[in-house]
Parts: C-alpha cells; sequence; structure tokens
C-alpha cells in the first residue's frame, strides 16, 4: 500500500510539474512497462487526455484552466473538459446558438474534424443542412435544431457588423456615447447587449466585446446563450396601474360631468 501511495505521488508531481506528458513518459516516471498500471494511477488523480495529437498528451482535471468553450492548451496541445474530439464537437454544436460548418468548428478547436463532424451525423447524433453550399450541423433536438437553425438563416441573410471594427474608425465622441448608452442600462440589460454585439462579431466575440466594456467574458457568454436561446425571462417594465387609463372609463367621468 505505501508503494502505490508513492508511486501516485510521483506522477501527480510529473504532472503539475510539466503540467502535460505521454504514455512513455509516465511510465518512465513510474518506472514500469505496464500500461494498465499507469492509467490506474491516472484514473485516481482524475485525469484528462488531449482531444489534439490523436491523445498522446495526458494532465489533471485540477491542472487544466478551461475557457468558455471548455477547452485548455499548453504548448500548442489542446484539452477539452468533455473528453474526446467526438464528445468536445458534439457539446460545441449542442450548445451553440446557430450550429458550426467546419472550418468554424476548426477555427474553435484547432484541430481538423471533418471526419468527426461527418461520423456524429451518420450515427444520428447530429443534424446537418447546407447553408450557401456549406454543411452546417445542429443539435439533434428538434426545438434546439430548429432554434439554430432560424438564428444561422438571419445571420446568412445579415450584413455583419463588427461592432469594435466600427468603434476604431470613428471618434473619442462615439466611444463615449456607447460607454454611456451602457451604463444608463442595468444590469441584466447590459449582460443582453453584450451577448448581442458578441454574437454580430462570432467567433471571438466574447472577449472582444468584454475588453471593450470592461465586462467578463463569462457575462458576455452568458447574455449571448440567454439572448438565443429563448432563456430570457420579459418582465414588466411599468407597475401595475400605470400608463394610460382605459378609454371607456374617460368616457364615463366626461358623461358623469356633464349629468352634473
Amino acid at each position: 500500500m505505501a508503494s502505490e501511495k508513492i508511486d501516485e505521488s510521483i506522477l501527480e508531481k510529473l504532472l503539475k510539474d510539466n503540467k502535460i506528458a505521454t504514455l512513455s513518459e509516465l511510465k518512465t516516471s513510474l518506472n514500469t512497462n505496464s500500461t494498465m498500471t499507469v492509467f490506474r494511477k491516472l484514473k485516481e488523480l482524475e485525469y484528462i487526455s488531449s482531444y489534439s495529437h490523436r491523445g498522446k498528451y495526458y494532465s489533471l482535471f485540477d491542472i487544466a484552466d478551461f475557457d468558455h468553450y471548455g477547452r485548455w492548451s499548453h504548448q500548442s496541445v489542446w484539452f477539452s473538459r468533455y473528453g474526446n474530439l467526438i464528445e468536445t464537437a458534439k457539446d460545441l454544436i449542442d450548445h451553440s446558438t446557430a450550429g458550426y460548418s467546419v472550418k468554424e468548428m476548426e477555427s474553435i478547436l484547432h484541430v481538423e474534424v471533418k471526419h468527426t463532424l461527418l461520423n456524429l451525423y451518420k450515427k444520428q447524433r447530429v443534424e446537418r443542412e447546407k447553408f450557401d453550399k456549406v454543411y452546417v450541423y445542429f443539435a439533434i433536438d428538434k426545438k434546439r435544431f430548429k432554434n439554430q437553425r432560424l438564428i444561422r438563416k438571419d445571420k446568412v441573410a445579415d450584413i455583419h457588423f463588427d461592432l469594435t471594427c466600427e468603434i476604431d474608425k470613428h471618434s473619442h465622441e462615439l466611444k463615449a456615447a456607447i460607454i454611456l448608452f451602457f451604463s444608463l442600462l442595468d444590469e441584466k440589460q447590459r449582460r443582453l447587449y453584450a451577448g448581442l454585439e458578441s454574437f454580430k462579431i462570432g467567433h471571438g466575440g466574447d472577449k472582444r466585446i468584454a475588453d471593450l466594456l470592461g465586462l467578463d467574458a463569462h457575462t458576455v457568454a452568458k447574455g449571448r446563450v440567454e439572448l438565443f436561446t429563448d432563456n430570457v425571462e420579459i418582465e414588466r417594465t411599468r407597475k401595475k396601474g400605470a400608463g394610460r387609463k382605459p378609454v371607456e372609463k374617460k368616457r364615463q367621468k366626461s358623461s358623469k360631468k356633464l349629468k352634473d
């Protein structure tokens, strides 16, 4: 039992010192040729394997600093909180606002995904449809697919507008006006507005809008998801009884005054 403890601590130290390691390096650190022994130790430490480099590299879940896509990289080796490339692609599609084409997903994951997405489609784990002669992959859930497809259709038809680019071209007065407008919104409205502008930009929009408006990128991402997944609670903007009074009541009061 003592040697088991020592072996585990050696493995943990290697990974914490180097962040990532190959199976060969792990075997050397444990002074063993047994693959089963290495994986038994890794399992005790809650390990993750890379979705890039054919799963050649290993690390620990606690070491990884995952971003809002669930990705983490070290020395150009990519890991995902969702596991291998297939599961990572599936999760990204399920939680996307307008599905992903092969090119769009490759820009996020930094690896080739053509065969991965085709595999998911053949196994009926995702839907797909052509937009401008390019296949776009959507969630298999019918309601989610319908929403993603509608947004994709609008996105294709829409003229792309990059808020950060437009601001860079204009005066300090315009920047000040945008910041002033943003400051007049309440917390929820700020989040949704930031999410809307992030969606217009596309990939990388969360960070760019967060930097522009002084928000956390996770807040921007949350607003974007809320806005495009029908998850926004519509609240009353007027108190009960406020606003114009019904015409019928006004008529009743007018007729009463005439009688008096």
